[in-house]
């Protein structure tokens, strides 16, 4: 499989998809992908017409044409063709719902399995994983199951705070992550932190970017994971 897993689009004060735009340039030339299948069901406050522009405006930098699975007559049909298959990020519960009911999941799935080339951020990084259970959104929408993609055996929690913000007197990202693997302890969870992103090609997986990432494993203290590291045990 050839997965490119980012933690988030955008950093403050950037242009949209700024802070990634010499991983996605990599990534797409390597593949030598000239289209792609873009999934913008994420989007429940921007049209997923003015989504799909947004990021079709960007993948044309590389020659990349954008078609939105949104605007097809059969969405599992575009899925089995496409070349590229990329999810943004939104809400995850939004997401997860209408993949369920297009039939898109399984698709997905498969497609990428026999080496498709996969895309994700935020919410399209976390339906990259066996659940949606350790997304950050709210459940603004019950989807039929919250299994997803399944195309890592470890969890995402992508956006990952290392403290909560001044003044906020609820739990802090780490606690969230305790609890849930207080109640599913053989699960690992990967808090990946903004401007970073993980590459997985064949075998072989590794972090981008500045900054560590963070495993949680039920029972251990969380482990700081560097750029350069090897991450061949997660596989």
């Amino acid at each position: 499989m050839k997965l490119l897993l980012l933690s988030n689009s955008t950093n403050p004060g950037e242009d949209y998809l700024g802070w990634p735009r010499v991983i996605l340039a990599d990534f797409i030339r390597e593949n030598n992908l000239k289209s792609c299948l873009f999934v913008p069901y994420a989007g429940v406050t921007v049209s997923w017409d003015d989504y799909t522009s947004r990021v079709s405006d960007v993948f044309s930098l590389w020659e990349c044409n954008v078609q939105s699975v949104h605007k097809v007559a059969d969405p599992v049909i575009a899925i089995q063709q496409a070349e590229c298959i990329v999810v943004g990020g939104g809400n995850t519960f939004r997401l997860v719902q209408m993949m369920h009911d297009t039939g898109i999941m399984e698709a997905i799935r498969g497609k990428v399995i026999a080496g498709t080339p996969f895309i994700g951020w935020s919410a399209g990084s976390n339906v990259a994983c066996p659940s949606l259970r350790t997304t950050n959104d709210m459940p603004v929408i019950q989807p039929s199951s919250f299994l997803t993609l399944n195309l890592v055996r470890f969890q995402i929690n992508p956006h990952y705070l290392d403290a909560n913000p001044e003044g906020h007197g609820g739990e802090t990202r780490e606690q969230r992550i305790n609890e849930f693997q207080a109640l599913n302890p053989e699960v690992v969870v990967v808090g990946l932190r903004e401007a970073t992103a993980l590459l997985l090609d064949g075998d072989h997986l590794q972090l981008l970017g500045k900054k560590p990432m963070r495993l949680f494993k039920a029972g251990e203290e969380p482990l700081e994971l560097f750029p350069g590291d090897d991450l061949k045990f997660l596989l």
